[in-house]
């Protein structure tokens, strides 16, 4: 199906081109995606001139909550790449092609995901010089280690490189979000020491690695495949586990309710909203729909409230 994507690909690629359909709901999501982007700047000013320590801290309290949104929305770019099939829309190329911002404003998120990844980069090593503090310079060490491992998703559904790639960008890229956000809540709280001291954060990660796993376990267009009445494939072995990690993750921030109760209540719709995207991959493996972004922002919801520890 020719779409406003297609291009003439390097013949190394040929085979390993696929274009999503770029419909009205591709557009409308682009524009809200556009639109949180245009927030976030909006936010970090708002913030920077609301600090008063100084130019300097200024400028550092302005740009930690503009890329907090940046890594968020970077995130949900990736769910929306999966969810409407734009995976292999620029094959196997990386990091752009030379026409990666016309497709850009065009609607094609893959373009626009190498896009945000940039400017989240950017972002980070203007963090580094304004405030050249351990915390910064991890974090622009998670998104530079966050975008190599993007590279290897591409050889992930291209079937060139093994799932586990997946699983690992995909942790990677919450870590980054992590890496900004702690750091907003907690002044005096690294987040190696945070990730290490909170509990619910261990199974949440692993649940989002996992989440990471099946993407690549089930391969670029393919299904999981129905359950009859036990795992018979890798991809549905894998698909298990990672709802083994979801309960894991339910049971954690439930005994942990009293700290976290929208986590845990967020969590619980978490768990249905899995089974819905796993019927939705089944239906129409090659672009299963919206419904994959909503599981991912559920899952940057609960991250952001266990972070923030929400209360009813």
């Amino acid at each position: 199906m020719a779409t406003d994507t297609q291009q003439a690909p390097d013949s190394d690629n040929r085979y390993h081109v696929v274009d999503g359909e770029i419909t009205w709901l591709v557009r409308a999501v682009g524009l809200t995606i556009g639109a949180a982007l245009a927030f976030a700047v909006l936010l970090g000013l708002w913030e920077g001139f609301r600090d008063v320590e100084g130019l300097r801290a200024s400028i550092a309290h302005g740009l930690l909550f503009t890329q907090i949104v940046f890594a968020a929305v970077l995130i949900m770019l990736g769910s929306i790449v999966e969810g409407f099939g734009f995976g292999l829309a620029l094959g196997t190329r990386w990091p752009y092609t030379k026409n990666i911002l016309v497709l850009t404003l065009r609607g094609d998120p893959e373009a626009a995901h190498r896009v945000v990844a940039t400017a989240v980069g950017l972002v980070g090593v203007a963090l580094v010089i304004v405030d050249p503090s351990y915390e910064m310079a991890l974090g622009l060490g998670m998104i530079v280690a966050t975008a190599l491992f993007g590279m290897g998703v591409l050889h992930v559904l291209a079937g060139r490189a093994p799932s586990i790639v997946h699983g690992i960008h995909g942790l990677l890229a919450y870590l980054v979000f992590f890496a900004y956000l702690v750091p907003l809540a907690y002044n005096d709280i690294g987040l190696g020491l945070y990730l290490k001291i909170i509990v619910p954060t261990h199974a949440l990660l692993f649940s989002i690695f996992m989440g990471g796993v099946v993407t690549g376990g089930r391969g670029f267009g393919e299904p999981i495949g129905a359950f009859a009445p036990t795992p018979r494939k890798k991809p549905q072995w894998i698909f298990a586990l990672h709802g083994l990690a979801g309960l894991l993750t339910l049971g954690t921030l439930g005994w942990y309710a009293p700290t976290y109760p929208v986590a845990f209540i967020l969590c619980l719709a978490q768990l249905a909203i899995g089974f819905i995207v796993f019927q939705a991959v089944n239906l129409k493996p090659k672009a299963p729909g919206a419904v994959v972004a909503f599981h991912q922002a559920m899952a940057l919801l609960i991250s952001t409230a266990v972070v923030l520890q929400w209360q009813l």
